[in-house]
């Protein structure tokens, strides 16, 4: 008794293609999870997707080449984890931990 179905076997329910079709579509953003550059690891590369925050700060960050769509690679970090050593356009630059949480990378 309480068993399920009288053969045994378990049973998996599946949704209806009704509840389905009004599911929204899958995004980027649903599949990606938010990442920023602080969180790469030595050598990994990411894509900017944007600069967060407002600011002379922003402004800067858009100015010494963090523009979204453009390739960034973290190439070092310092003994104590800050400041870290980024790879951008050609050129390395160097940000603080807190800088680099600002510039979120896909």
């Amino acid at each position: 008794m309480g068993r399920g179905p009288a053969n045994g076997r378990s049973v998996t329910l599946l949704p209806s293609r009704r509840v389905l079709d009004r599911l929204p579509a899958p995004t980027d953003a649903l599949l990606m999870p938010e990442r920023t550059l602080a969180a790469l690891s030595v050598g990994e590369a990411a894509t900017v997707r944007e600069v967060g925050g407002d600011g002379t700060l922003a402004v800067r960050l858009l100015e010494m080449g963090f523009v979204p769509g453009t390739s960034v690679k973290l190439v070092k970090l310092a003994p104590l984890g800050d400041p870290m050593q980024f790879e951008v356009r050609g050129y390395h630059l160097s940000l603080r931990r807190a800088e680099a949480a600002r510039i979120r990378v896909l």
